[in-house]
């Protein structure tokens, strides 16, 4: 029995001490298992992390540069501009605007604006077409199609130099030359092994140059769709404006009353209309004509297409020109959109069509508003047809060109409140409940830095509020001492008009003072023209804030109002 005891008392202390050995070898091969892992993990995050900081610094460069490329191209040519319209004369030399008068109508123009401080006609012929270029090479379509042709130069200089650098290549195989049999034996082996890489690179190679081949003909083919658009509405626009001015007694008289000439006139409205600038050579703007119907027929399609109607346009004529030519290129960019170009404004089908349902449904509301509200007030003296065509003159008007038939002032605050809305949104606003089939921004995979960096941006109507708050501190005389003319709602009125490159005015008025100036005259310019410098250059700083919206419209989505 002791000797039982003592052999089970053995085998406890074996088996404890396997057990402890065991226990020991597996710790520290967790041990070590666990530091691999650690070490693996910080070099993976060291890894993300210099990825994630190259992708923000690449980004925050791509958006930068496009974002100085615009600021420099449109300061320039407003300085240039200036430049023009301050060298050239005048009509009347006594009534010559000030300087800084002369650039704010430069800035207007070539942001296309249309806020004005400066009576139209006081400008002479060269003058207008001064201002006529300013709107053009401003426009947004103009703007855009510069940056198609700068896309397709750059897409036609990657393939060249990809073609020289294959061309190089080839050279260089076959003049190399070869040592003795063995040498030529020995390379024929090392060739069969590698034929299977070498395929395969040269059909990657392949691929990569059609692919972006394919891309330069489809952005060659769009540049050349949107340039014939550009071509035939101001060509077609132009020549049935004048067609009208010479056929109809009343408006021949207006113009021949204020010395313009048909075709200066016609080209400089078709060039406002169609860039969304609204600026016209009257000084009453298209008050003048409110009774000619035919004329704002034919300018009302132009502000449409030139504007919130540009991308179903553009997306027609691009399935039109495919169907008709067969090429792939065209083909390639009616079925991918956006995604084999792109440009900003070749939208999807479904999205034009809501666009379009959008854009009609907003015109719909504002022109019955403008009827049931003002067909007894501001539309009184016009027969019921002339109402219905004014109201919808109005209501195309509101969304970003800015023409007018009717003085502001008079029109009933509900109006009011919603053409404030309308120049407030973006053009292409549209109802669209279903989800998008572009490709979005996946945030699980955005940095750190980005996020920061897009929760530094405020939203549009933070910044609207700022100018606002500061136009109102420049102007706190003005409004205690003249509040029928200067109050919040015409300020707010003007800021949002320039922020949306509209254009509308509340304008001012003598009559309307409480304590009367008798040096004070009524003049057609816009509310505006009667403030401070500082105020102007404020307004300034919010039509070049509202012509590059686009690079802000994400701001303000780190605010929870919830």
């Amino acid at each position: 029995m002791a000797g039982a005891h003592k052999l089970g008392e053995l085998l406890h202390r074996c088996s404890v001490a396997v057990l402890d050995s065991a226990t020991s070898r597996v710790c520290s091969l967790s041990k070590a298992y666990a530091q691999h892992q650690v070490t693996e993990r910080v070099a993976r995050s060291r890894r993300a992390l210099r990825c994630s900081a190259g992708q923000v610094w690449r980004r925050a460069a791509r958006l930068i540069s496009s974002l100085l490329v615009h600021v420099f191209y449109f300061a320039a040519i407003s300085c240039v501009g200036w430049g023009l319209l301050t060298a050239l004369k005048v009509r009347a030399p006594h009534r010559r605007p000030r300087g800084i008068d002369m650039f704010f109508t430069a800035v207007s123009a070539a942001t296309v604006s249309s806020m004005s401080a400066v009576e139209m006609e006081v400008f002479s012929n060269g003058q207008l077409l001064v201002l006529t270029a300013l709107m053009f090479i401003g426009g947004e379509v103009f703007v855009s199609l510069v940056g198609l042709a700068s896309k397709w130069l750059e897409l036609r200089k990657q393939i060249r130099n990809r073609s020289r650098v294959d061309s190089h290549d080839d050279d260089v195989e076959l003049e190399t030359p070869t040592a003795d049999t063995g040498a030529e034996a020995a390379a024929d082996a090392d060739d069969s092994r590698s034929i299977a890489t070498t395929a395969t690179e040269a059909e990657y190679i392949t691929t990569v140059v059609d692919a972006k081949m394919l891309r330069r003909n489809a952005v060659r083919s769009l540049f050349c769709v949107v340039l014939a658009i550009l071509l035939v509405v101001h060509v077609v626009g132009a020549v049935s404006v004048a067609a009208y001015m010479r056929a109809a007694p009343g408006a021949r008289r207006t113009l021949r009353r204020k010395a313009l000439d048909v075709w200066t006139f016609a080209v400089f409205t078709t060039v406002s209309t169609f860039s969304s600038c609204g600026y016209m050579p009257t000084n009453e703007n298209m008050i003048v004509f409110r009774r000619d119907v035919p004329l704002q027929l034919l300018l009302a399609p132009q502000a449409l297409v030139g504007n919130t109607l540009f991308p179903p346009l553009l997306a027609a004529c691009v399935w039109a020109a495919a169907g008709a030519t067969g090429r792939e290129d065209l083909a390639e960019v009616a079925r991918k959109g956006r995604e084999a170009t792109g440009y900003y404004h070749l939208l999807p089908a479904r999205r034009c069509w809501m666009l379009a349902g959008t854009v009609v449904g907003f015109i719909a509301v504002q022109v019955a508003l403008v009827c049931a509200m003002e067909w007894g007030g501001a539309l009184q003296g016009l027969s019921a047809g002339e109402k219905v065509v004014n109201a919808l003159f109005l209501a195309v008007n509101s969304r970003h060109t800015g023409e007018a038939t009717l003085d502001l002032s008079t029109l009933a605050p509900a109006v009011l409140v919603l053409f404030v809305l309308m120049m407030y949104l973006p053009p292409y606003t549209t109802w669209f409940p279903f989800e998008e089939n572009s490709t979005t921004t996946d945030h699980s995979t955005e940095s750190q830095g980005i996020r920061f960096l897009k929760s530094t941006v405020l939203s549009q109507l933070s910044y609207l509020t700022v100018f606002v708050i500061a136009i109102c501190i420049t102007e706190r005389r003005k409004l205690k001492e003249d509040p029928l003319n200067f109050n919040v709602l015409n300020i707010i009125v003007e800021v949002v008009s320039a922020y949306g490159n509209v254009g509308f005015s509340m304008g001012y008025s003598c009559s309307r003072q409480i304590n009367p100036d008798r040096l004070c005259t009524d003049r057609w310019t816009g509310f505006a023209g009667r403030w401070s410098d500082s105020s102007k250059l404020i307004l300034i700083i919010v039509m070049f804030f509202g012509r590059l919206k686009k690079f802000s419209m994400k701001g303000g989505k780190a605010w929870k109002l919830s």
